[in-house]
């Protein structure tokens, strides 16, 4: 397989999408964060101290999948359609699942900015309740699924990567 970032020479490149089609592209990337028991009910409850933990890192998110190409060097400034960060909270677990779905009608997808926008959403809910444990973890990032392009379609199989 070529990797399409690289020219001949080996020097890093952006990929030329002059060429392809406008199609409509979805992607939906998630992740989790597990917290201590007082963080998960904190912001299960509203009451953490800095507010609206879900809805600051909801917000995030979204402005990260649409900020993408000014983090990762090689991306296209896409005009994104759709950015959404919906959560999960699971009890059992401590932990809280973040998801996060991007669209455009463009030449090239949208799965870094929802890798992007998930991955914001995550470290914001650290960032806002890191005073009551500094010991959350992040893990289990990863591209859900994603539609549209060339390569067509791809759903992430039960215990990918696991």
């Amino acid at each position: 397989m070529e990797l399409s970032h690289f020219d001949r020479e080996g020097n890093a490149i952006m990929v030329d999408v002059t060429q392809k089609e406008v199609t409509d592209r979805t992607a939906q990337a998630r992740g989790r964060i597990r917290v201590s028991k007082a963080v998960y009910e904190a912001v299960e409850k509203g009451t953490a101290a800095k507010g609206d933990v879900l809805g600051v890192a909801r917000i995030a998110g979204i402005m990260a999948a649409k900020q993408t190409a000014n983090l990762i060097p090689l991306c296209h400034v896409l005009k994104i359609t759709k950015a959404s960060v919906d959560f999960h909270l699971l009890k059992e677990e401590c932990e809280i699942e973040a998801v996060c779905t991007v669209r455009v009608a463009g030449k090239t997808g949208v799965e870094m900015e929802a890798l992007t926008g998930v991955s914001v959403a995550l470290l914001t809910i650290y960032d806002m309740c890191k005073a009551m444990d500094r010991g959350m973890e992040i893990h289990n990032i990863c591209l859900e699924k994603k539609t549209g392009g060339k390569s067509g379609s791809y759903e992430r199989q039960l215990g990918q990567g696991d």
